[in-house]
């Protein structure tokens, strides 16, 4: 009886101390949300791996991770504006890019993917070690690639298999050109690859514009409540291209998605203090 009283004291007393850490500590809040967000994404892999199995590596898959895991940025305090939706639900093969901030990227996809539909993405060859997530991501479609440098052109050449499928069966392959995730309020350099992908099959380049984690540092320890736009931009044809044109290609991308990038950027900081318009067009 006296240890049954001790472990319900325990217990009540980390239910009231839990919220109390919550609103006094941004460093409490910080790990509390990313550990909901990793459990929770766990638990569902777990969850639709079994029905995985009975169509293993079909892109549509994602779709269900979708239905399971996009209330995630509800219960984090994260609003998605998606912009451009016409340009992402047209049914073709392209490649998407996007710019990479942080893990929370996937969050965004999650909100968005009923609207790309058939779409994958190219994921770095340690993600597959992260099981259950791993496995699940396996049985989607992902495309896991290792990108050290003794491997390039292995990466590069399964990356050229992968592109011809998609093409074939009007996927989108979404790619972060910018490698690692960086939340410094820029978009960094680009690497070749994915412009490689989209020359070498003449498929568009369909540029993806994620605004400004503002509310997000991982240096202070801080994840609070915060809005971000989606931004679809227009197809970039790369039609009669050759890969003499990979860094023009490459450069031009860069330079609209950044523009995309502050203006947007700019404007969701303009709300911080005020809800942003979600239905705005």
């Amino acid at each position: 009886m006296a240890s049954t009283s001790y472990v319900e004291i325990l217990v009540v007393s980390i239910l009231l101390i839990i919220p109390f850490l919550y609103e006094t500590s941004h460093i409490f809040r910080y790990y509390l949300k990313f550990f909901i967000y990793y459990s929770i994404v766990t638990i569902n892999s777990v969850i639709l791996i079994p029905f995985m199995l009975f169509r293993p590596f079909d892109v549509r898959n994602l779709l269900w991770a979708s239905s399971f895991c996009h209330h995630i940025s509800t219960i984090l305090g994260l609003r998605w504006q998606l912009r451009g939706r016409e340009h992402l639900e047209k049914d073709q093969a392209c490649i998407i890019v996007a710019n990479h901030q942080s893990a929370i990227d996937i969050l965004g996809m999650f909100d968005i993917w009923p609207v790309m539909n058939k779409c994958t993405v190219v994921a770095k060859k340690e993600l597959w070690y992260a099981w259950p997530f791993g496995l699940a991501a396996w049985l989607c479609g992902l495309i896991f690639i290792d990108r050290s440098r003794m491997k390039t052109d292995q990466a590069r050449t399964s990356l050229t298999a992968a592109t011809e499928a998609i093409k074939l069966k009007k996927i989108k392959l979404w790619v972060f050109p910018e490698g690692t995730r960086r939340n410094t309020g820029e978009i960094h350099h680009f690497k070749k690859g994915a412009f490689h992908m989209a020359i070498s099959a003449q498929i568009p380049i369909l540029p993806v514009v994620i605004s400004s984690y503002y509310f997000l540092n991982s240096e202070q320890k801080r994840l609070d409540p915060g809005n971000i736009i989606i931004t679809t931009l227009p197809p970039i044809s790369t039609h009669g291209l050759t890969l003499d044109n990979v860094e023009d290609l490459m450069e031009s991308t860069r330079n609209l998605m950044n523009e995309t990038f502050i203006a947007s950027t700019k404007e969701v900081k303009e709300h911080i203090l005020k809800p942003l318009d979600i239905t705005k067009p």
